[in-house]
């Protein structure tokens, strides 16, 4: 049958899924029916450039000639290859909308320029980096910017960027990326740039989103930020979340903002640095409508406290699409305790908020004991598994242990104190590393765990980590040098508890991190044949420390994931071989790579034959003990080809 003889409906969702530069320099001159439907407004009218590494600079500029005038909304975040002269053809498209530049290098004059073209414009992304100056800026472009109700800023310099011209902003979100040193070494100031004395106006505001990557610098600027609340609270504020890595000392400024926030707004979505909440009564005084997204990540807040504030606050929470619990310890305790221990967990605690929240879509649980006690009459999965719309899930190694089994019953206990079982793994005489019966590669069908992705089978993100695991290479969080060793229950989730999610058919993307009680791998080989979606996998610390035994098994599931295009490998001791790329070259749209292992080591011939197999590699980081000599001399001859 002839394509072209479909149903103009049928074919248009078939073109959604062509790029935009293959639609209108390719598709659209095979006949007049393509022709005719590649320019449909629903095609071109948004097009995303993002990630699209191939389009290259005449293609875009092709294209924006030939559909420019019909784009609405327009994504070329992170297309750092595209020249400035491509970058200055968006002035064709007159009746833009949404412009997304994050990630391009653009100069204040050159974003003047830009934005004098486009008065329809509504939502503007855009990077300000050292040398922006807000005085180049022309009357046409702050005509423009008048206009703009939703601003993302990325800083890299100390500035307020284009906010203060934006006097209708509604949404605010920046993204803090201030280095505390310049390349040179000189230590950066956080005082704002010359020119820079106007402030922002958030009148309007119902969306104030700020991230802060590490650093004292990002401090200080989002202090200046935060200072503008202070002389009056927008009325309409709806959204006010700040993400911090560590602490952000609590200032006299910062206390008036949530006093104020407590008595003149209402609010859907939340978040605050810990420091912030830990010891404070701010919560009980907030008030909320209809809350979305709720995070209180790191904080010291206790499940009693959360259930009353539910409760008693008489608080509506079927809408709470998103509850982050990231790193809170005491969040399924009654109290906190005088003396950090682990704690099993209250059953109750954790039922009242899946029956308050039962529309969850998106919930973490990680970094922190969870432990369903043996006497418990329900375990935390079984729980859970009364949530029927899950899309994203973060676990606890520790959380997914069924301590009614008896074969876990033996891990019950103190780190340090052995058992004949854990004594025999790794160090008994008689019975190798990784030698499992089959029985335990298969689907444990009788766990909790397998329950609750059994009544969940529309994950697409789901992520276990080991209570204590720390990255060597963290990306938003503060560098920790010090190694913990994994929670003693950890141990006893092996392959056949982690074949479970294979069940998961809809999977995209994937963590693991700090499974001590992983030896031969097969799980992986079983979710790589089944979990055909998976779009980016990272694992870390797989297996007892210093033995990496799962290789084999890795390579068996790369064979088989066709569609990754993202993979994080973070193991000490790890052999980046010959048979290793062999495998990986079968991932043909894999499109970064990134190895982390102190005391590992590549081969670069088989390194070379990688990159020559997977034409659509984009970032390829590779942190190991080889020397330097090694990896200056791979950078040259990856360069050379």
């Amino acid at each position: 049958m002839d394509p072209t003889e479909l149903s103009d409906e049928i074919l248009l969702h078939i073109l959604r899924y062509v790029p935009s530069t293959d639609l209108i320099l390719n598709v659209k001159r095979t006949c007049r029916k393509l022709a005719d439907l590649c320019l449909d407004k629903s095609l071109i009218q948004k097009v995303i450039l993002h990630k699209e590494y191939q389009a290259s600079d005449n293609q875009v500029k092709q294209m924006l000639r030939e559909a420019g005038k019909e784009i609405r909304e327009l994504d070329m975040s992170g297309c750092y290859w595209l020249s400035s002269s491509t970058v200055d053809l968006i002035t064709q498209c007159k009746r833009l909308v949404r412009l997304d530049l994050s990630g391009c290098p653009l100069t204040s004059l050159r974003l003047s320029k830009l934005l004098s073209d486009l008065h329809q414009l509504s939502s503007l992304s855009i990077d300000v980096g050292a040398g922006f100056d807000s005085g180049q800026l022309t009357t046409e472009c702050k005509a423009t910017l008048r206009h703009v109700r939703e601003l993302k800023q990325t800083l890299f310099a100390p500035s307020y960027g284009v906010v203060p011209c934006c006097v209708n902003l509604e949404k605010l979100l920046l993204y803090f990326e201030v280095l505390d040193r310049t390349r040179e070494g000189t230590v950066m100031s956080g005082q704002l740039m010359v020119g820079e004395s106007k402030i922002p106006h958030y009148q309007n505001l119902r969306l104030f989103y700020a991230r802060l990557a590490p650093g004292y610098i990002n401090e200080e600027v989002v202090r200046l930020y935060l200072t503008v609340f202070t002389d009056r609270t927008p009325e309409n504020l709806r959204a006010f979340l700040i993400s911090v890595p560590g602490s952000l000392a609590e200032s006299s400024a910062s206390k008036n903002l949530l006093d104020s926030m407590a008595k003149n707004v209402s609010l859907e979505a939340f978040q605050l640095p810990k420091s912030w909440l830990n010891g404070s009564s701010l919560l009980q005084h907030l008030k909320f409508s209809c809350p979305f997204y709720l995070s209180f990540s790191h904080s010291m807040i206790s499940g009693g406290q959360l259930t009353q504030w539910v409760i008693n606050g008489h608080m509506d929470c079927r809408s709470l699409v998103s509850l982050n619990l990231r790193a809170c310890p005491f969040c399924l305790a009654p109290d906190l305790p005088f003396k950090k221990t682990v704690e099993n967990i209250d059953c109750s605690i954790l039922e009242t908020l899946v029956t308050a929240c039962p529309n969850l879509a998106h919930l973490n649980l990680s970094y922190a004991h969870h432990h369903s006690s043996e006497n418990a009459t329900r375990h935390l999965c079984d729980i859970l598994a009364q949530l029927k719309h899950l899309r994203s899930l973060s676990l606890p190694v520790c959380a997914i242990v069924d301590t009614s089994s008896p074969t876990d019953k033996s891990l019950l206990q103190c780190p340090g104190q052995s058992t004949s079982r854990t004594a025999t793994l790794g160090f008994g005489k008689k019975v190798r590393i990784g030698v499992q019966t089959d029985r335990m590669t298969l689907p444990d069908q009788n766990s909790c765990f397998w329950k609750l992705l059994k009544e969940n089978p529309f994950i697409v993100h789901l992520e276990l980590i080991g209570s204590n695991f720390y990255s060597a290479m963290p990306r938003n969080d503060p560098a920790i040098r010090n190694a913990y060793p994994p929670c003693a229950l950890s141990h006893s989730v092996g392959d056949a508890q982690i074949s479970n999610i294979s069940e998961l058919e809809f999977l995209q993307n994937l963590t693991l991190a700090q499974l001590p009680g992983i030896h031969t791998g097969s799980a992986l080989v079983s979710i790589g044949m089944k979990c055909q979606q998976l779009r980016s996998l990272s694992l870390a610390n797989l297996g007892m420390k210093g033995m990496v035994l799962y290789i084999a098994s890795l390579c068996e599931m790369l064979s088989h994931c066709k569609h990754l295009k993202d993979l994080r490998l973070e193991q000490p001791y790890f052999s980046a071989n010959g048979q290793f790329f062999q495998a990986l070259s079968h991932c043909s749209s894999l499109q970064r790579l990134c190895i982390v292992s102190h005391n590992g080591n590549f081969q670069p011939d088989a390194v070379m034959s990688f990159i020559s197999a997977c034409p659509s590699l984009v970032v390829c980081h590779m942190f190991t003990g080889e020397t330097l000599k090694a990896c200056r001399n791979l950078q040259q001859s990856i360069k050379q080809r």
